[in-house]
């Protein structure tokens, strides 16, 4: 049975570059895979972008209302199309992989999609994202994940003090800030850097939440 698989990591950990490298390990089999990511991470466009500088063109954005399996359904078909009419090179003609960035912008509705892309439909499901805002609170989709997905693993960063980090603390210029809406996207306005729980505690003054 395919799994759903939910990747995820404090900011800086990896999860786009770790993404973009599961694809080509694909593709470098000969195997169909499709990209997608959240519309509302406006960041790089329909790209992912990697930090080490690596991007790719995703095969299909999923907006707030969108049904996630839907879509994923419109480009299998796409995918099985091209390679019955020999435009694609490679066979097997059937996506073997869905690969989905900032998973943590989805909603819970859209999770069960994911989930149900891998169990009834039968395509492994790699998603991709943090765990919480920089108010530690979980985002609704990552709370999804972790509830329903087969395998969790996560990918690990440090701290600027060397310790595991675990919390995504939000800068707006010099400054880290503790309130705000739960979605700013990183960009020139708004950064983000991992944090331990120490180090987060020392610059949010003791507050969690």
């Amino acid at each position: 049975m395919a799994k759903l698989y939910f990747r995820y990591g404090a900011m800086n950990s990896g999860k786009s570059t770790a993404l973009l490298q599961a694809a080509y390990n694909y593709e470098e089999r000969g195997q169909h895979v499709l990209l997608a990511k959240p519309a509302i991470d406006t960041k790089g466009a329909s790209q992912i972008e990697s930090r080490l500088g690596m991007t790719r063109e995703v095969d299909f954005l999923i907006g707030a209302e969108d049904d996630a399996r839907a879509l994923f359904q419109r480009e299998r078909d796409r995918v099985r199309g091209e390679a019955t009419a020999g435009l694609l090179p490679q066979e097997p003609a059937d996506v073997a992989c869905l690969l989905v960035d900032e998973a943590q912008f989805l909603t819970p509705e859209q999770v069960d999609d994911l989930f149900r892309i891998a169990v009834e439909d039968g395509i492994p499901v790699l998603a991709y994202g943090i765990r919480n805002d920089f108010l530690t609170h979980a985002f609704p989709g990552s709370a999804r994940l972790l509830a329903i997905a087969h395998t969790l693993e996560e990918l690990k960063t440090i701290c600027r003090c060397g310790r595991k980090a675990v919390f995504n603390g939000r800068r707006v210029g010099d400054a880290f800030v503790f309130d705000g809406e739960q979605v700013a996207i990183d960009g020139a306005a708004v950064t983000y850097e991992s944090l331990c729980g120490n180090c987060y505690l020392q610059e949010s003054g003791g507050r969690l939440s």
